[in-house]
């Protein structure tokens, strides 16, 4: 009898590595010449999983972003699991915009995930949701493969990670 194979679909976000590039944009902001005298600031909380970003006003606002952004690209963290807020007027003639980070697969994401593999009829392929994340078991090596591949090829709105893979 040939054993179970699985592996668990997730989506994190390495935190030392949203520090370490905020720490970059932090700097990049200091040396550039149209940030001069103006009030930028890059706030990062890990109890929340939010990033604040403080400018003048919404120009400096889409800059600064611009340089999260980039810095975060090149650190390899998932920009895809960054979620901004709205734009806010805050004290001192600022605006304020705070970015969540998503830990996790969101639940809605999940049944998407699991209704994609459904209506793509894969023969003894099972997707369970198991809190925030999506455990994918078949006997067939091959098939669990093929789902990975499936998985890559669409699009959920967040970075998927695939690991854990075991043998029962």
């Amino acid at each position: 009898m040939a054993g179970t194979c699985s592996f668990d679909v997730t989506s994190t976000v390495d935190l030392q590595e949203v520090d370490n590039a905020l720490n970059q944009a932090r700097k990049e902001v200091v040396q550039r010449y149209d940030f001069k005298g103006s009030k930028a600031a890059i706030e990062f909380s890990r109890a929340d999983n939010t990033i604040t970003l403080v400018a003048d006003d919404e120009f400096k606002m889409e800059a600064l972003w611009e340089i999260v952004q980039g810095r975060m690209v090149k650190r390899s963290v998932p920009v895809k699991n960054l979620t901004l807020g709205e734009i806010e007027r805050g004290g001192n003639d600022t605006v304020r915009r705070v970015v969540t980070l998503q830990q996790g697969i969101p639940i809605d994401a999940s049944r998407a995930i699991v209704k994609f593999l459904k209506d793509r009829k894969l023969r003894k392929v099972q997707a369970s949701i198991q809190a925030d994340q999506v455990r994918i078991a078949s006997p067939s090596r091959d098939e669990l493969q093929d789902v990975m591949q499936l998985l890559r090829a669409e699009d959920f709105g967040i970075e998927l990670q695939f690991g854990n893979r075991r043998e029962t």
